[in-house]
């Protein structure tokens, strides 16, 4: 069995697009990717790619090319809002590599979309951008392969996807040039200030010419999901109003921020239905609490493209998800539960927490590195999967 020559349309042109239509062009495949904007890319988002994802980008062969515009941190920090200190601190750099081969990455997302678009055109993938498709009725290709986000049309239409509900959470996000910070201000690192019911997380980009910031904040009232509602940073500063120092020197920085509304979606019985399938925040959205949402997309894709190469339509493509499936779940509750531990309030079970992370992290630094073994470990990509 193999999928040469077969031809599939994939709808979106975001990561999850472009690397599965990547990783099926390279087995063969003749593969469409149809994009509704009018160009690739995104303003004033970043996004993490832990070592498991850095293994899918390495086996499509961009390796080089996303090292070239990757930021490597040396460590993520977990430091408490009001003070400013350390609680806990993971090594990264070279103990990443170490550990579980491969590094740690941080992009500015238009950057890794401009890889992945890159690699993909260099498969033989056909882009075409302003596609808007008003159902799946209208893509007549062998596979349909359903990359459309976290507002997923497809899996409202095929798999009867349920409406989502609002988390109690909303996020800031956005860059800061680092001319805009005080000398010193900025490390290499990927920091995350946890303070009661919100936290901040920052972390460089490009070369440390600016930093990336994601500010969450629990609240009562909703806001739309999306990535760019435009809000103003005195609401930003507002909401952050006590934090302590550092925080207040970072948010004061802001000129531009966008906010958008945490949504917890039902989770589907299923991904594929017939030659249909769901990839990445289509049918797995999740909470930006683990950084995993890219990696979750990548590591769909490639198991998505081994599979139907293995297999064809539709057993195929139901292996991708009995592989996929229960792990992208484990790794969308560990998101929700981080949000509850970043959040804690003062008091006796924050006092116990941060004092428990402090104690592993000086005294057994591996030990805090090996809670992330099941996540950052695993690897799709090996020849035995």
């Amino acid at each position: 069995m193999s999928i040469k020559n077969t031809d599939v349309t994939v709808l979106g042109g975001g990561i999850a697009g472009l690397a599965a239509a990547t990783a099926l062009a390279h087995r063969g495949a003749v593969v469409t990717v149809l994009e509704q904007a009018t160009e690739l890319g995104e303003v004033g988002a970043g996004l993490q790619i832990g070592p498991n994802g850095v293994a899918v980008l390495e086996a499509l062969g961009l390796k080089d090319q996303a090292a070239a515009v990757a930021n490597v941190p040396d460590a993520v920090e977990l430091r408490d809002m009001a003070t400013g200190r350390e609680v806990a601190r993971l090594p990264m750099g070279q103990a990443a590599v170490q550990r579980w081969g491969r590094p740690y990455w941080q992009f500015h997302r238009a950057d890794l979309l401009a890889v992945l678009a890159d690699g993909a055109r260099a498969a033989g993938v056909d882009i075409r951008l302003g596609q808007k498709v008003n159902s799946i009725n209208d893509i007549s290709a062998s596979v349909v392969i359903a990359a459309d986000g976290v507002r997923s049309a497809v899996r409202a239409e095929v798999f009867n996807g349920q409406p989502a509900s609002f988390t109690g959470q909303v996020a800031w996000r956005g860059i800061i040039p680092v001319e805009k910070l005080p000398a010193g201000a900025v490390k290499n690192t990927a920091t995350v200030y946890m303070g009661p019911g919100r936290h901040l997380v920052t972390y460089p980009m490009r070369g440390g010419s600016v930093i990336n910031f994601v500010a969450v904040e629990e609240r009562d009232s909703w806001a739309d999901e999306g990535w760019n509602i435009t809000d103003t940073p005195e609401n930003l500063r507002r909401a952050f109003a006590g934090a302590g120092r550092d925080v207040q020197t970072i948010l004061n920085a802001v000129e531009e921020t966008f906010l958008w509304g945490l949504f917890n979606h039902p989770y589907l019985p299923h991904w594929t239905k017939g030659n249909v399938a769901l990839v990445g925040d289509a049918c797995h959205p999740m909470l930006p609490y683990l950084a995993q949402g890219a990696v979750m997309a990548l590591e769909d894709a490639w198991v998505l493209a081994r599979e139907l190469d293995r297999s064809g339509v539709p057993e195929g493509l139901l292996a991708y998800e009995r592989i996929c499936k229960p792990r992208a779940t484990k790794v969308q509750k560990a998101a929700a539960s981080n949000a509850t531990a970043y959040h804690l309030p003062i008091g006796p079970s924050r006092l116990v927490a941060h004092t428990g992370l402090k104690a592993i992290s000086r005294l057994a630094p591996s030990a805090l590195l090996g809670r992330f073994d099941w996540l950052y470990g695993d690897d799709v990509t090996k020849p035995n999967q």
